[in-house]
């Protein structure tokens, strides 16, 4: 008895243990696969050049500056507004069908989590 109990904590932390290196692993491939986009500068009048970018929302943001916008982190240039979605990839990992990812804008991070339970982070095997 006392040895399936030692096998039981062992497999126990086996398991924590995957499972915060599956979780790191998906930080890291959720930032290298994050989906960018990119809106050239547009000069309506040369007489009059633009000192920034106009957001899709409308709202001029200085040459070289940058903001944060519902998980999207934005640069202005003089070519024009990059942005890259900070949660992007998520529809590219095999969840198991218990489970499923979710994006918190609040924190724009991902995690996953029992579609039981949403309060439960889903262990994968």
């Amino acid at each position: 008895m006392h040895f399936k109990l030692s096998v039981d904590l062992v497999t126990s932390h086996l398991r924590m243990a995957l499972l915060h290196v599956f979780v790191c692993l998906l930080g890291l491939v959720v930032l290298c696969h994050s989906d960018c986009t990119f809106q050239e500068l547009v000069i309506k009048d040369l007489n009059n050049p633009p000192t920034g970018c106009e957001d899709q929302d409308g709202k001029e943001h200085e040459f070289d500056s940058e903001w944060v916008k519902d998980c999207m982190s934005c640069s202005c240039s003089q070519e024009g507004v990059n942005c890259c979605n900070m949660v992007s990839g998520a529809g590219e990992f095999d969840v198991p069908e218990e489970c499923e990812l979710i994006a918190d804008k609040q924190t724009c991070s991902v995690k996953i989590v029992l579609k039981s339970d949403k309060t439960k982070e889903c262990f994968p095997v």
